[in-house]
């Protein structure tokens, strides 16, 4: 009986409601927390992760805005996106917003299809490691440094000495390492649809228009219009987000001891923007 009145109803009223779960993957791509909380990394995400990979949802939507940064913490989240997706069997769609670069452009690719604006930055596959030197300044400030070490290479990099030409040669040979495991992820995930270029994976980016091109995504588009075309005009978008405090909890924050060290993160994530001019 209830099968027939179903057959009764209009189309429009049989048509089932899909529920979206976006999650905004907004700031730096840190290990540990930046001052104001803007900072993303696989500890802080895990709790979002599972809620937004729940029965009966029809599709992830991943809002990213995001310049770059470990390589280590963009491949743990990429990978943790990809291993629940498969366990739930719930696609994965990623908006690029201003910024989806470097690892910002890792995290994308967990998705399985790509969209960003046509004026968004996209790409940067490439791995950077910048720092500061102070030999000079030790110096003139007539400070002696004293460092002992019980294995030759314990202190290679050191800021406070003239750098060596074998530490860069080893920096830049772990530099080479990271980025052939980036250029893996993306072949992987972007098979059969990537350009045939030597610029690709050159660190250099692209506005949306031009990715779309080099088939670093899969079309121009917003979340909300592409999602609705997906599934249909009946869609439930449910934004993912983390529980509120106040004070050093909202920050993120147990402790006042963690500010010094979130002030040079937020240094650090600030130097990530400028690069791409924002």
């Amino acid at each position: 009986m209830k099968k027939f009145i179903l057959k009764l109803l209009p189309a429009c009223l049989r048509r089932k409601s899909h529920t979206i779960h976006i999650l905004r993957l907004e700031g730096a791509i840190v290990a540990e927390r930046s001052l104001g909380g803007k900072a993303i990394n696989g500890k802080s995400l895990e709790p979002l992760l599972k809620k937004a990979f729940r029965k009966n949802v029809s599709a992830v939507a991943l809002a990213i805005n995001c310049p770059g940064g470990s390589p280590v913490q963009s491949a743990i989240i990429a990978s943790r996106i990809r291993a629940l997706s498969a366990e739930h069997k719930i696609p994965v769609y990623a908006f690029c917003e201003d910024v989806a670069a470097s690892g910002g452009y890792w995290l994308a690719c967990a998705a399985d299809e790509i969209y960003a604006d046509e004026n968004s930055i996209v790409g940067s596959i490439g791995v950077i490691a910048g720092g500061f030197g102070f030999p000079q300044a030790m110096k003139k400030l007539g400070v002696e440094r004293r460092v002992h070490t019980s294995g030759e290479s314990k202190s290679t990099n050191d800021p406070f000495k003239p750098e060596k030409p074998e530490d860069v040669k080893k920096l830049k040979a772990m530099l080479e390492d990271m980025h052939e495991s980036f250029k893996a992820m993306v072949r992987a995930r972007r098979e059969g649809k990537l350009k045939d270029t030597k610029e690709l994976f050159s660190g250099a980016y692209w506005t949306g228009r031009k990715s779309l091109d080099l088939g670093l995504i899969d079309g121009l588009g917003h979340l909300e219009p592409v999602m609705r075309h997906k599934f249909g005009d009946k869609i439930d978008l449910v934004e993912i987000e983390a529980p509120k405090g106040w004070g050093l909890k909202r920050l993120g924050f147990s402790a006042a001891t963690e500010l010094p060290e979130a002030v040079l993160n937020t240094l650090e994530t600030r130097a990530l923007w400028q690069r791409f001019g924002l």
